[in-house]
């Protein structure tokens, strides 16, 4: 039984919301829990006709037997709690800390005007406002808010008993390591550190009891909003190749490029990854989507795996091949 660790490698829409949900099927954790920002970041999930856009509550709620938990470091809206809680069916099983900081209009209006949403590129979520003001001790907690209580728990608590109790442990994080506010591409960055160091303090475990960590990268590089991009590929480039995407969150088409062996090595570094999760190998080869076979790989696509594994000195273990939960590759031991 162990903790695992998920972060994102390069800006955010890795496909982060996927991978998790498929290591909570089939890893069967009794608790998921997600740090990270805050509802700025949307993980997109597809279960067979299913699709759902997740903002505030842990990718891996669609395992049924696990508790999902939102870490004391992370900021809630709780009108998008509730909604979620509600349209997901998780009612019983979901919680969050009674330390999480409280997301308020005047908090969303400061993120939808001015230099946060003209030169940063904001979500308009209320986020980085809401981070800001707990900075300043200024900020409401979930504690003292009324239509909350029924959901409180002592997030770190439960985390830290399932883990003694030998239990498996999925910790969920947000956006992409350069995106981190310490490592990131500042000022174009989020409120938080998101390295597999920042979302463990969100959650409230120690780096003893971490016993795995995934970066997850995409096949490609994208990036939403404003900020550096290294090779950044032009919209009808983009349109060519079959990489055109839009934002969970935003609706905005992002920004893509080549993958970014420099970037990549960062994020491995900044996490102690010791796996690597590839997304969506079949938009970059039409050939190997659905695969669930490494062997099955045409010899293109597992090429630029091992160029991956070569160059990052670490581990692919599970390769994302279609937009389902379970077109993956699992090749953990």
């Amino acid at each position: 039984m162990a903790s695992t660790v998920v972060v994102g490698g390069f800006f955010g829409d890795e496909g982060k919301g996927k991978i998790i949900s498929y290591l909570a099927l089939h890893d069967k954790p009794s608790i998921v829990v997600r740090g990270g920002a805050g509802p700025n970041a949307g993980h997109t999930i597809k279960d067979d006709d299913k699709t759902y856009k997740v903002r505030m509550l842990p990718s891996g709620f669609l395992n049924k037997d696990a508790k999902v938990m939102v870490g004391p470091g992370v900021v809630v809206n709780p009108d998008v709690l509730l909604k979620e809680v509600n349209d997901f069916g998780v009612e019983g099983r979901a919680f969050l800390d009674f330390n999480c900081g409280i997301i308020e209009k005047s908090h969303r209006d400061a993120d939808s005007q001015g230099r946060l949403k003209e030169k940063i590129g904001s979500t308009g979520s209320g986020t980085g406002p809401a981070n800001a003001e707990r900075a300043m001790r200024t900020l409401k907690l979930a504690k003292e808010i009324e239509q909350l209580k029924p959901y409180l728990i002592d997030v770190p608590l439960e985390v830290n008993s399932a883990l003694d109790r030998n239990e498996n442990v999925l910790i969920e994080g947000t956006q992409g390591t350069h995106l981190s506010l310490w490592h990131g591409t500042y000022p174009f960055v989020t409120t938080k550190d998101v390295t597999a160091s920042g979302i463990c303090a969100d959650v409230g475990i120690g780096p003893k009891k971490v016993d795995d960590v995934i970066v997850v990268f995409k096949a490609y590089l994208t990036r939403v909003g404003t900020g550096p991009m290294p090779g950044e590929l032009s919209e009808e480039e983009t349109s060519q190749l079959g990489w055109e995407e839009f934002g969970t969150v935003t609706g905005r088409l992002r920004r893509a490029a080549e993958f970014d062996f420099e970037l990549a090595k960062r994020a491995v570094m900044l996490s102690s990854a010791n796996q690597i999760s590839i997304t969506k190998l079949d938009v970059r080869f039409p050939n190997c989507a659905g695969i669930t076979s490494y062997n099955e790989l045409e010899e293109d696509a597992k090429s630029f795996i091992k160029n991956i594994e070569e160059k990052l000195g670490v581990k692919v273990t599970l390769i994302g091949t279609g937009p389902s939960i379970n077109d993956v590759i699992d090749l953990r031991t």
